[in-house]
């Protein structure tokens, strides 16, 4: 009889694209996000947790591949048997479920509905350096609303919450822009081919990394890029060119004049006028609120990639400076966005419902933290209570259960009691701040001893220092004395 092949062990490594998340981690998504929740629910939003899965149905037309709904984002077909069953598919965003949520709920839902949602999206796609295939998303969204006060309101709240997670007024700016009067461009320059549309758009949305020269040359014969490679053009005449040049450079040195450039810019096009209409009031409503140029301003080249935005168009940018893998200075860039999507909830009902919303990458704004050194980069662990005695777990229980009943974070030790030192070093892999350690002598007398891990680390590092010789880092104190000795140590670790 053969020898059955050895199944091989399946290999300890994270799936391509994906990563895992640790304590500190874990913790600063979690603090950052309720804060953000809190800007949220004072402007009057309302929490909203939908389901991870939609049918690929549900999502539509917005699929990166609506051929194959597998690619793109991860899908399955259900099996029902003898029929094919239905495809269903991870969300790859919060906005496509709540136009089902809305559609599906919508009379028992008021109207505005306006709600927030936070949590995991999946991209089917290649994934790069930073770029995973599983990443947090938090949003916040009036569906109902037709009045452009709604896409002010969601301004003004964006640039409340980077202030409020520690992004200083002066590093960031909300800007502002609006796709009709982009289209209002497009119908001036007489453009009715889809393709040549698209072509132009995608052109557009480089203005920021090749400049208005670099536009030009795209628009019409082409240009050299960094490389030396010859990049074809859109094939426009310069003339014909001429209102999209005009359009990205109207910026003028506040909103009137960037206003009336754009006026200019779409000659005639009512759906311009109508854009360009619609950012006044929004700059108006702004400044009733007290938001200045200093932290949203109404800015032409913000052109939002995803087909389904309708109206007004916005982006929060951090402008401070960071250093790339190549020791380079550039801005951090972009990390929220969002705009008008009309059309969206009407694929349900075939009836028009007005939407605006907008999406936070929270990994990107907790990376924006950790450069501005809002956040702590180690977490502390844990009071450790070590056990000298595996027969006195009891009274190591009891220490513990007043520790944590007092608010401060404690476990007892669990692993193999035989070697203190192991204890010790695995409250320092812990990154504890103490150790309570009370043997039988300490047990006798009615005293425990307290190690400030924190102390003990630094005299250690620092021993010829005489200020670190000078304070113990291990304390004996009366049995009854250890929450109040502990929450003073704590207090003194900050």
């Amino acid at each position: 009889m053969a020898k059955q092949k050895k199944q091989p062990r399946p290999k300890a490594e994270t799936p391509k694209g994906f990563r895992d998340y640790f304590g500190a981690e874990v913790t600063q998504r979690s603090e950052m996000l309720q804060t953000i929740a809190g800007v949220y629910h004072r402007y009057g939003f309302d929490a909203l947790e939908s389901a991870a899965v939609e049918t690929v149905e549900a999502l539509g037309k917005f699929l990166p591949d609506v051929e194959r709904p597998n690619a793109g984002v991860f899908a399955w077909q259900e099996d029902e048997g003898e029929k094919p069953g239905a495809w269903m598919a991870l969300r790859y965003d919060l906005t496509a479920p709540l136009a089902r949520v809305f559609a599906q709920h919508r009379n028992d839902l008021p109207t505005p509905y306006r709600r927030y949602a936070m949590g995991p999206v999946w991209r089917n796609e290649k994934p790069g350096p930073g770029r995973y295939r599983q990443f947090y998303q938090c949003d916040a969204d009036t569906v109902g609303a037709a009045s452009v006060a709604a896409d002010a309101e969601i301004c003004a709240m964006l640039s409340d919450v980077l202030e409020k997670v520690g992004i200083a007024r002066g590093d960031y700016i909300v800007r502002v822009n609006n796709r009709k009067v982009l289209n209002g461009v497009l119908e001036t320059m007489g453009l009715v081919d889809e393709g040549m549309r698209n072509a132009v758009l995608r052109t557009i949305d480089k203005f920021d990394k090749v400049g208005e020269n670099g536009v030009r040359e795209l628009l019409t014969k082409g240009r050299l890029d960094a490389s030396g490679a010859y990049i074809d053009g859109v094939g426009l005449g310069v003339d014909q060119a001429a209102p999209v040049i005009a359009f990205l450079t109207s910026k003028a040195g506040d909103a009137a004049g960037t206003l009336a450039n754009l006026r200019a810019a779409v000659g005639g096009s009512a759906v311009g006028l109508e854009g360009v209409q619609e950012l006044e009031i929004i700059s108006e409503l702004l400044s009733a609120q007290g938001y200045g140029p200093d932290r949203i301003e109404i800015d032409p080249s913000v052109v939002r990639g995803l087909g389904y935005y309708t109206g007004p168009v916005f982006e929060a940018e951090l402008t401070f400076e960071i250093l790339d893998e190549k020791g380079r200075k550039r801005q951090f860039g972009s990390v929220a966005g969002g705009g008008r999507y009309d059309d969206l909830v009407k694929r349900f009902t075939g009836q028009a419902v007005p939407a605006t919303g907008v999406s936070i990458g929270v990994d990107r704004l907790l990376a924006a933290l950790r450069e501005k050194g809002r956040l702590q980069g180690v977490e502390h662990g844990p009071v450790v209570i070590t056990v000298m005695d595996r027969d006195r777990m009891a009274d190591y229980q009891t220490m513990v259960a007043e520790l944590r009943n007092a608010g401060i974070r404690a476990e007892v030790y669990l692993g193999n009691p035989k070697n203190f030192g192991n204890q010790l070093k695995y409250a320092d892999k812990r990154n504890s701040p103490v150790a309570v350690i009370e043997g039988g002598d300490e047990k006798e007398k009615g005293v425990i001893q307290i190690k400030d891990l924190i102390l003990g680390a630094k005299i250690a590092e620092n021993a010829t220092l005489e200020e670190w010789k000078e304070r113990p880092s291990q304390f004996e104190v009366p049995r009854d004395q250890l929450v109040a000795k502990l929450r003073e140590i704590l207090a003194g670790q900050g």
